[in-house]
């Protein structure tokens, strides 16, 4: 679901939160330390997406790929999910903020999306920011999920099989996870790594893209603010000449 927002405040702005864990070795710390930090530069990151008008805030929190972690730290992880999502869930309803869990939920564990479907119920009409976490998610799984829940409906209703020659993009774009949902208009990544790791392979054909090297427990209100106007000078053409 594209967004041809040419100039000025980005709608959907999306973040790939690095850095946690070489921000807690630079300071003789586990690992885990950093992920309690960066729990900070999100509150901070929300604050400033809402004080910008930014619509859209999503965050990856937890690729697919982070499962094959040493398990204490995944149970960190978790752990740390659901303690931030119960602590922050009465801050972000107060503020306007719709929550939302986007990625292969099957996999996590009973307790987590428990507390998941009450936060989305208790904020579902809020319409200030939608704050997404992308949690056990990756592009890959993304598409694959979309071509598999595209092939049953054709299974299901073979009268429209015809229908599939002439889908185009937006067609497809409802089998997607983030269905609804604007594409991003800017992706940003700290700690200086240079690649989207398998992150909406699809909805960031046309991004912008920014990497920093802030590491992400550093990455406050002003690194945002930084972002949003490195975005406003950016000229979007989507493949257009102007």
């Amino acid at each position: 679901m594209a967004n041809e927002n040419m100039t000025g405040i980005p709608v959907h702005v999306s973040m790939i939160m690095d850095g946690n864990g070489r921000w807690a070795k630079e300071r003789g710390k586990e690992r885990v330390y950093g992920h309690f930090e960066g729990v900070e530069s999100v509150r901070a990151c929300v604050e400033a997406a809402v004080e910008t008008g930014v619509k859209y805030l999503s965050l990856y929190a937890f690729s697919e790929e982070n499962w094959n972690r040493p398990q204490a730290e995944v149970d960190t992880l978790m752990g740390l999910m659901v303690k931030a999502m119960a602590n922050e869930m009465p801050a972000l309803d107060k503020n306007g903020v719709r929550f939302m869990v986007i990625g292969n939920r099957e996999r996590l564990s009973n307790d987590l999306n428990e507390v998941i479907d009450s936060c989305m119920a208790q904020t579902a009409s809020n319409n200030v920011l939608t704050l997404i976490i992308f949690l056990s998610y990756s592009g890959k799984w993304d598409i694959l999920q979309a071509a598999k829940r595209m092939a049953v409906e054709m299974l299901e209703n073979p009268e429209k099989a015809d229908d599939l020659l002439d889908m185009d993009i937006n067609g497809f774009d409802r089998f997607l996870a983030t269905a609804g949902i604007p594409d991003p208009d800017l992706i940003v990544r700290t700690s200086g790594e240079c690649r989207l790791s398998n992150y909406l392979l699809w909805q960031g054909a046309y991004s912008e893209l920014l990497f920093v090297d802030t590491l992400w427990p550093d990455f406050r209100k002003e690194e945002f603010r930084k972002a949003v106007e490195y975005y406003s000078k950016r000229d979007r053409r989507y493949g257009k000449v102007k």
